[in-house]
């Protein structure tokens, strides 16, 4: 990674501060309107709501009754992103079903939702119960309605990377792992940001025109730091959990008022099933518990009452970046609106700087454009929009897909194009020339050990984890018990042959403190620790026995704890 003071030689027209999709939507609009932006974000790309959701992306029938401005904007943006963001979206469509308790508790509901989806101009098409059950057998067989609408699934860590990875093409940059300490300011306007490697724990003052705040959960947190004290964020924890079965092969709703455990989505081989609600103070409050895994899958059986015969992979949380104006009486929850806003902050004697509030990753693309409208207009930039028009990845050629046709295995030629975007052509070449990279490195996602060295040399990547979020790897049904020890000593290799290639950059005895692959056993026990949080609160049935095999290939045979092993 690039010195953090070599960031201070320049002026930049606006910092954006926050990795997540708002974030990389307004940072990809800003460079394609001619501005010189620059993302910081405090971990990596990703790390996150726009990571820790259920994968939906809204057709907007959820919140057709409730709030149908949210509605019309989730639909809208629904249909642009499977035309822009096809390597990140998974048309599978969706169904609402009407159980017997959803009916008994609203007997109206049903007829109001129709009426309200028609209205947004979102189809929701009737379909008969035994067509349903004959589509998605698992169902349960109890179900007295159901209706097809345009839901569909969206890879998080992807879209975020293909939205940056765009942006840079137009002229943009980012930086990782770096914490902003301060807005600095001269009278009431923002000249620049101060910000720190969150490795090494160097400091710079970053010169900017602008700065937008699309931090998400850590919105009011950022704006303190500028002296702003009023912004109205209440972060909303939801935890998820996610089986190793696909057993719905379209995201399945319930029909009833918005409320916890109701959506079912497919993601590739798995389903995963969310979300809770839940008043947070932490926008990091990331730890799942038994009790929310237990009562998800409570309310899940009423949909499929087969639920407890799948295995579940592990759980995991994330928090919402709720907007409530204090206008608006201060609700919480499933209480405050999915809409967002943007907040002009020279409103507040501050000018130069805009905080995005709200929203859902569904409409991420349209929350950008809301704020690049904004900095334009301050920064007397003319340049219209034109993300609804321009793909996120590039289509390859069909030479390039030929090679890459004969270096992938069939079943995951097209899953390693959507993952790798821009990398895909240097993939192949490595592949190219080491035939034996053409390996699985990770067979549960099918990840090639190319792949892994490709995305494990980019500046960016500082860990197991950090490769995993950009790869999939030991995200699968074995969660890192095979391929993460396989990936340390694929890391290993890249060290020796770095060094051997540069020897006069010889590191002594001193590691470099801003390089977490300095140890391979810290970094495998950082990468199982993460995957560890997520299956402890699920200790049964086949979760238990795959974790004792994990311990016992990593504590018995591996001794990755360091113990005596007399």
């Amino acid at each position: 990674m690039r010195d953090i003071t070599e960031y201070t030689a320049q002026e930049w027209d606006v910092v954006v501060i926050g990795g997540g999709a708002t974030g990389a939507g307004v940072l990809r609009d800003l460079a394609m309107r001619g501005l010189k932006p620059l993302l910081l974000e405090q971990r990596d790309l990703a790390h996150g709501t726009s990571s820790r959701f259920h994968g939906l992306l809204h057709s907007g029938a959820r919140y057709a009754v409730s709030d149908a401005e949210a509605a019309k904007e989730c639909i809208a943006e629904n249909r642009i992103l499977r035309a822009i963001g096809r390597h990140c979206v998974e048309n599978t469509e969706g169904l609402f079903v009407l159980t017997p308790e959803d009916r008994e508790a609203d007997p109206t509901f049903e007829e109001r939702w129709v009426d309200a989806c028609a209205r947004c101009d979102i189809e929701a098409e009737p379909i008969p119960v035994e067509q349903a059950l004959q589509i998605e057998p698992n169902l349960s067989p109890d179900i007295l309605a159901a209706y097809r609408v345009p839901d569909a699934a969206v890879d998080g860590f992807r879209l975020v990377w293909q939205n940056v990875l765009s942006a840079r093409r137009h002229g943009a940059a980012f930086r990782t792992y770096t914490e902003v300490r301060g807005i600095v300011r001269e009278g009431g306007h923002v000249v620049g940001v101060e910000a720190a490697d969150a490795h090494t724990g160097e400091r710079a003052v970053i010169p900017c025109r602008f700065v937008v705040n699309a931090t998400g959960s850590w919105a009011g947190n950022l704006a303190r730091m500028a002296g702003l004290d009023h912004i109205n964020i209440r972060p909303d924890r939801g935890a998820l959990i996610a089986f190793n079965h696909r057993f719905s092969g379209r995201v399945v709703n319930r029909l009833h008022k918005a409320s916890d455990g109701d959506i079912f989505v497919p993601h590739g081989s798995i389903t995963i099933l969310g979300t809770t609600s839940r008043k947070t103070d932490r926008p990091d409050d990331f730890e799942p518990t038994t009790e929310e895994v237990l009562r998800l899958l409570d309310i899940g059986r009423k949909v499929f009452p087969r639920i407890d015969s799948y295995r579940i992979l592990r759980a995991f949380v994330g928090t919402r970046p709720l907007y409530a104006p204090p206008e608006a009486g201060g609700g919480e929850g499933r209480g405050v609106s999915r809409n967002f806003v943007v907040l002009d902050h020279e409103r507040d004697g501050l000018a130069g700087m805009l905080t995005i509030c709200g929203g859902k990753l569904t409409t991420y693309r349209v929350m950008a454009e809301r704020t690049v409208d904004l900095v334009c207009a301050k920064l007397g930039v003319n340049a219209v929009c034109r993300t609804a028009e321009e793909a996120l990845v590039p289509e390859i050629s069909p030479e390039l897909h030929k090679r890459a046709a004969a270096c992938f295995p069939p079943q995951g030629l097209e899953l390693a194009i959507s993952r790798l975007g821009d990398l895909l052509e240097a993939t192949v070449q490595r592949m190219e020339r080491d035939p034996w990279k053409k390996a699985l490195l990770c067979e549960c996602e099918l990840v090639t050990f190319a792949e892994f060295e490709q995305i494990a040399q980019e500046s960016t990547s500082h860990s197991l984890n950090d490769i995993r979020r950009r790869t999939r790897m030991g995200m699968g049904t074995c969660q890192g018990a095979f391929c993460s020890v396989r990936g340390i000593g694929a890391l290993a290799a890249l060290r020796a042959a770095e060094d051997n290639a540069s020897p006069q950059t010889d590191r002594g005895n001193q590691p470099d403190p801003a390089d977490d692959y300095t140890d391979p056993a810290v970094l495998l026990r950082r990468f199982q620790q993460e995957r560890w949080h997520g299956i402890r609160p699920a200790l049964w049935g086949g979760a238990l026995r795959e974790a004792e095999l994990t311990r016992s290939i990593y504590g018995a045979t591996l001794n990755i704890d360091g113990g005596d092993c007399e």
